[in-house]
């Protein structure tokens, strides 16, 4: 409500305050990381438990790097799956992604592994047949596995607007890549910017995806139930 003359000192945009709202499970998920961060040190994949971020597991994911700018869903909460229509688990992460951003989109998870960095990302959905507007928006946090190697990730991924047909794939409309471990400022690519490239941090290359049938696919899925809350803490090789 505007106060006398006008003046709408102290009032909340409703659109700012439902955009909060609609970020409150990626919030989550990145507070979670960085409470297990004990200063600048990347966490470890076995410390992640779910119950630590309970809200939000619609929408998180874990994934293991299988190449430079490559990572592969290891476990997948269920939006996921709902917007690639079949389970996720297995699949590149970049199957979310449109093919004309994916080389892009690899820059960025190189980043992620090789710097280590926090990624940040806004993505549009590819429109078409049966296939609404629909926004979203991406994080992507390091982790290390249990032999220390910078080799896992935790991630989240939130939606808005109506899924419809799908595959659902993105278009990347921007980039922030926040270097973690002290190591600089934060980069910033703009719509249409390649993010520079870091060394390698890894020289041994992953194993390629192979395609397998989605019925063939082990289910796996983040849940707040305890007796899959376990899966997930454990599913680490």
């Amino acid at each position: 409500m505007l106060g006398k003359g006008g003046n709408d000192h102290g009032i909340v945009s409703m659109t700012e305050r439902e955009k909060m709202r609609r970020l409150a499970p990626l919030r989550q998920v990145e507070a979670y990381w960085h409470g297990l961060s004990a200063g600048d040190r990347v966490p470890l994949r076995s410390q992640i438990d779910p119950r630590g971020m309970e809200d939000a597991l619609e929408y998180a994911f874990l994934m293991e790097r299988i190449a430079p700018t490559m990572a592969k869903v290891r476990v997948a909460g269920s939006h996921l799956n709902n917007l690639i229509g079949m389970q996720i688990a297995g699949m590149p992460l970049s199957s979310l992604i449109a093919p004309s951003e994916r080389e892009r989109f690899g820059q960025a998870v190189q980043h992620l592994f090789g710097d280590p960095a926090i990624v940040h990302l806004t993505l549009t959905a590819e429109d078409g047949f049966g296939k609404p507007d629909m926004e979203a928006n991406m994080v992507l946090l390091p982790l290390r596995s249990d032999f220390g190697d910078l080799s896992r990730a935790l991630g989240a991924l939130i939606t808005h607007g109506r899924i419809g047909r799908t595959p659902r794939r993105f278009l990347i409309t921007g980039i922030e890549v926040l270097p973690v471990m002290g190591q600089g400022a934060a980069v910033s690519a703009p719509v249409g910017t390649d993010v520079a490239k870091p060394a390698p941090a890894f020289r041994e290359e992953g194993t390629p995806f192979r395609h397998r049938d989605p019925a063939a696919m082990e289910t796996k899925s983040f849940a707040p139930r305890r007796d899959h809350l376990r899966l997930v803490v454990d599913n680490d090789d």
